[in-house]
């Protein structure tokens, strides 16, 4: 059984900063891929960032060049580090990974952007 639990959501200030975390259960995470979205009230779930089993990124248009996300295999964790943050990133942020056909997703970790 796969589990992932994320954590570091939270309250800030517009242009403030965060660093999420997703820790996964079992040792065949270092195989694959892992996602983070973010879902806002009102909005369906969107694509934020992704990190290959290798390391390579992907981000969506609207938060790169201010989040970076990024693995440590050997703690079953990756990292969303989100810098610069504004209004319109206050959502509930999940991670995902997909083993097979499978999606499992975390439970999400609200995260509030608001002076």
């Amino acid at each position: 059984q796969v589990q992932l639990v994320e954590s570091g959501g939270g309250l800030v200030q517009p242009g403030g900063s965060l660093r999420l975390s997703c820790a996964a259960s079992g040792s065949i995470f270092s195989r694959y891929a892992m996602g983070w979205y973010r879902q806002a009230p009102g909005k369906q779930r969107e694509w934020v960032a992704s990190i290959t089993s290798g390391g390579s990124t992907n981000y969506a248009d609207s938060v790169k060049g201010r989040f970076t996300v990024s693995r440590d295999n050997a703690k079953n964790t990756v990292y969303l580090q989100m810098n610069s943050l504004k209004p319109e990133d206050t959502a509930v942020y999940y991670c995902k990974v997909r083993i097979l056909t499978v999606d499992y997703w975390g439970q999400g970790t609200q995260v509030t952007v608001s002076s």
